[in-house]
């Protein structure tokens, strides 16, 4: 029987170290209670939790007052939290052309009603951003900026201190999605004025997990208002953090969860694994960079990336037969007769070798189309810091094989 690997930590980690699993086991079988809606002990050891969870955030992120840190289901509720709390009519937005949908859905949705006005920043072949184009994009009314720290098709990073000094005085909204975990981020360095992330990547937290990092003297106003458990006398929304922007009960057990996940990453130490996720990196592209009829796609150096690694098995077709090949990273295309597209390069890995990855467009469409690769999207291998380096050799072998049409 194959040994299964998991490959797709670009959507979900996996696993869990054991510790997030003893953490959720024993809030929900030896506490239960509802943090802050209660004075007796089960309810106090829940806030506990809850604020340690906090406590090691800040930590993780050089965040100085851990009451800053908001709570959200995910990164996407937090993303949207910030646009439609802070944004204001008339405002005036920059992205760029490798963003998720959890920026531009909402961003555009804004732009269609007319209450804001957006400039997407183009990016490279590779994904990357020309930070000096962003001061001829800024105008009077730039309220935000809004930046994918990593991309999730092909793990570009971005330089987020550098984009910061670029804007100046406009907020940064940094969607750290990709990087919250395995990638040294400090909010006080990077000059980060909204932090969003998920726990369930990276951060080795259970999904239905995420937050907010809001510098101070910044104000966001809530999606959603009730009760916070504070302040109950009043019938109108707490106007302090976190309780202003927590209506309702949070999702207590898996916030458990995440506070292990990060407590399991300090303990490792961020540096650490970032060092192990460059390894595998170098280790996969090394086996896949001179295999003919692969195209792979983002900066093609582990130093520049995340361990997120998107390929297409591709045909060379005479010029002007079907579409020009021109992704980054176009590495010994040799004449075939056909192409293999990514839902069928997934599929084999998974029924022929127990390897599970994901296909397709990755939720982020723009970023495909600065890539030119859409509208089939790529095969993303995406690894953890639980993958190995033996995890990359089988990986690259099994790659090579469909790549040389020698699967069945």
């Amino acid at each position: 029987m194959k040994r299964l690997i998991y490959l797709d930590n670009a959507s979900t980690s996996f696993p869990k170290p054991p510790e997030v699993i003893e953490a959720m086991n024993h809030f929900m079988i030896e506490v239960g209670a509802n943090p802050g809606r209660a004075g007796h002990e089960r309810a106090l050891e829940a806030d506990r939790i809850v604020r340690n969870t906090r406590k090691s955030l800040a930590k993780l992120f050089n965040i100085d007052d851990p009451d800053r840190i908001v709570f959200s289901m995910n990164v996407t509720e937090t993303l949207n939290t910030v646009i439609h709390g802070f944004l204001k009519e008339g405002d005036h937005v920059i992205t760029t052309s490798m963003e998720h949908n959890s920026v531009l859905r909402p961003l555009r949705h804004l732009e269609e009603k007319g209450f804001i006005t957006l400039s997407v920043a183009p990016c490279d072949g590779k994904g990357f951003l020309d930070v000096d184009s962003l001061p001829s994009l800024i105008r009077k009314n730039t309220a935000l900026m809004v930046l994918n720290h990593a991309s999730n098709v092909c793990g570009t990073v971005q330089d987020a201190r550098a984009v910061k000094q670029a804007v100046g005085d406009i907020p940064l909204l940094l969607d750290a999605a990709q990087t919250a975990g395995c990638f040294p981020i400090n909010v006080k360095a990077d000059n980060i004025d909204f932090l969003a992330f998920t726990g369930h990547k990276a951060l080795l937290g259970p999904q239905g997990t995420g937050g907010l990092y809001i510098r101070e003297g910044l104000t966001v106003n809530p999606l959603i208002r009730g009760g916070t458990g504070s302040i109950s006398e009043k019938e109108v929304q707490p106007d302090f953090l976190p309780d202003g922007l927590e209506s309702g009960t949070r999702n207590n057990v898996g916030i458990a969860g995440l506070g292990a996940g990060v407590d399991f990453i300090l303990k490792q130490g961020v540096q650490g694994i970032r060092e192990h996720e460059k390894g595998l990196t170098a280790a996969l592209l090394s086996a896949l960079y001179d295999v003919a009829g692969l195209t792979i796609y983002g900066p093609l150096k582990a130093d520049g990336q995340t361990a997120t690694v998107s390929l297409t098995f591709d045909s060379l077709l005479p010029p002007g037969a079907k579409y020009d090949y021109g992704g980054c990273g176009a590495v010994n295309l040799e004449l075939m007769e056909e192409e293999i597209y990514p839902a069928e390069a997934g599929k084999i890995l998974n029924s022929e070798y127990d390897i599970l990855v994901r296909t397709g467009l990755h939720c982020a469409p723009i970023a495909h189309r600065t890539l030119r690769t859409f509208p089939e999207g790529t095969v993303r291998i995406s690894m953890g810091y639980f993958n190995t380096l033996e995890d990359m050799e089988i990986t690259g072998r099994a790659v090579r094989r469909i790549a040389e049409r020698d699967y069945s």
